[in-house]
């Protein structure tokens, strides 16, 4: 299942690529409280934990938070989990040194509130490092290019069908990204940004299991300081 899974990526090179990624994002000191927002399994949260960062994590499916918790103990990293909703996390302004997500923002019913919210619970000067793709404009039924035994596959096309169908209806997966939410954080106030449109190159190199053939990008923020 999705939880076995995540405990074979984090023993898989490609753990150490995604390592790899966000060092060139986080500060050289890994010190201070990251919010994993829309964690799953809890993936970036045990990598972050590993890296010495002090990692809350959140998802709104209870069945993934206990999974996370399960992983975390199985690896001895130390992190906080918990049921929430990533567009209204409930935390204080100002609570983290850096938020940071993956594979969520495409899935969300109003993105634009999720930004604002991780913009919000930020402190002054802190880093918010978004992966995701135009997963929108990816239509499962062209799957000829994934090897089989990637995850999607195993799901079978009835469910991937339902899943096109949800996507269409998710207001992202019209726009070109990451030019939409570029346009987002310029708008909420955002002046210093960095955005990799090849960053899926670099961590999925080969096909293998984890394979994700969509156009991953990172887009890392920094939030004004006061």
């Amino acid at each position: 299942g999705f939880l076995e899974q995540k405990r074979r990526e984090l023993h898989n090179p490609i753990a150490d690529r995604w390592v790899a990624q966000l060092n060139r994002y986080l500060p050289e000191k890994h010190e201070g409280k990251v919010l994993d927002a829309g964690c799953g399994a809890g993936f970036f949260s045990i990598l972050l934990s590993r890296m010495g960062y002090e990692v809350t994590g959140i998802d709104l499916t209870p069945g993934m938070i206990e999974g996370a918790e399960k992983l975390a103990r199985e690896e001895n990293a130390v992190c906080r989990f918990e049921t929430g909703d990533a567009m209204k996390t409930g935390f204080p302004d100002g609570s983290f040194d850096v938020v940071v997500s993956r594979n969520l923002t495409w899935t969300l019913p109003d993105p634009e509130q999720a930004y604002r919210e991780w913009l919000r619970v930020l402190k002054p000067g802190g880093l918010l490092l978004n992966f995701d793709a135009n997963y929108g404009l990816d239509n499962a039924a062209d799957l000829a290019d994934v090897p089989k035994n990637h995850t999607h596959m195993q799901l079978g096309m009835s469910t991937l069908q339902e899943n096109e169908a949800i996507k269409e209806t998710l207001p992202i997966n019209g726009y070109a990204r990451p030019a939409w939410d570029l346009e987002i954080l310029r708008r909420l106030g955002v002046g210093e940004f960095r955005i990799d449109t090849s960053a899926g190159k670099q961590i999925y190199i080969c096909e293998d299991e984890f394979y994700n053939p969509a156009p991953v990008f990172a887009l890392c923020v920094r939030k004004p300081p006061e």
